[in-house]
């Protein structure tokens, strides 16, 4: 499938689902707290997407195989171990958990998208170094992203910081183009790959959401029907996952920010719809 460069009258729409995704993480941002269910969160968010009259995009979702079990809820909610996918289930956050939380909505026909990752209540030292990482592979990330600068510079920018703090970028996922469908080329990758790829033209909207682990890289394996998917070995391991228009930042400072990355003639941006609030 080819690129679909927007024109500004798209980007402008793209903005306002963005912020209404922004507006969705500040209103799960008040109750992330030990005691609550992720169902509970998902809930709210289901509500609050239909009272602004959005479509809500991850419930049903198949992928590419219609005999795929549809995922059963409108977030996906990832706790600890669980990199992305997560079903958001009757479990019950408690204290020191982090959270991942994807949300993703269609607005006036353009799709909004993002993860934000939650510290819950007070987290270890490690578990606020790994968010602090994450969030800062996000920002690497940005800084890579130049006019007519190249696709790949980006992951391979990310995958340099990730690995010199002691850390690891998920390999199996990454960013991808955005726009009237939830994904659409280009992919984008957080890591370095053979070759610096696409060249950043105008009109190119994408994510960038490294998801970086606290250990050396292992062998993922999907866990239940939907796709959850978690590290292989280590018990302690714990991920933060980090979006541009979907996939998140996490800190616990920083804790929620939604970005969708624009190329225009003369630079590269986020979208005003980008969003960060302190906890």
């Amino acid at each position: 499938m080819p690129i679909h460069y927007k024109h500004p009258k798209e980007v402008r729409l793209m903005r306002v689902a963005g912020a209404l995704v922004a507006e969705a993480f500040e209103l799960l941002r008040k109750h992330i707290q030990p005691g609550v269910s992720l169902y509970e969160l998902d809930k709210l968010a289901e509500d609050f997407i239909r009272s602004r009259g959005a479509e809500t995009l991850y419930k049903g979702y198949r992928g590419g195989d219609p005999k795929h079990p549809p995922f059963p809820g409108v977030i996906c909610a990832a706790v600890n171990d669980v990199i992305c996918h997560g079903i958001p289930n009757g479990r019950k956050l408690q204290e020191g958990d982090i959270v991942g939380i994807d949300i993703g909505l269609r607005l006036n026909g353009y799709c909004g998208d993002a993860c934000v990752t939650y510290p819950v209540g007070n987290v270890s030292p490690e578990a606020q170094s790994l968010l602090e990482v994450a969030e800062k592979s996000l920002w690497v990330g940005i800084e890579a992203t130049k006019p007519r600068g190249f696709l790949n510079d980006i992951g391979a920018a990310i995958q340099t910081y990730a690995e010199s703090q002691g850390m690891s970028v998920v390999r199996e996922w990454g960013g991808h183009g955005i726009g009237r469908s939830l994904h659409e080329p280009p992919s984008v990758g957080h890591v370095r790959v053979k070759g610096r790829g696409l060249r950043l033209r105008p009109g190119m909207v994408f994510t960038i959401e490294p998801m970086i682990n606290d250990e050396r890289r292992k062998t993922l394996r999907p866990i239940r029907a939907y796709g959850s998917h978690h590290r292989q070995w280590g018990r302690n391991f714990k991920s933060a996952k980090i979006t541009s228009p979907h996939f998140v930042i996490k800190n616990a400072k920083i804790s929620a920010s939604c970005w969708v990355f624009i190329v225009s003639p003369k630079f590269c941006g986020i979208t005003p719809a980008a969003y960060s609030s302190t906890t």
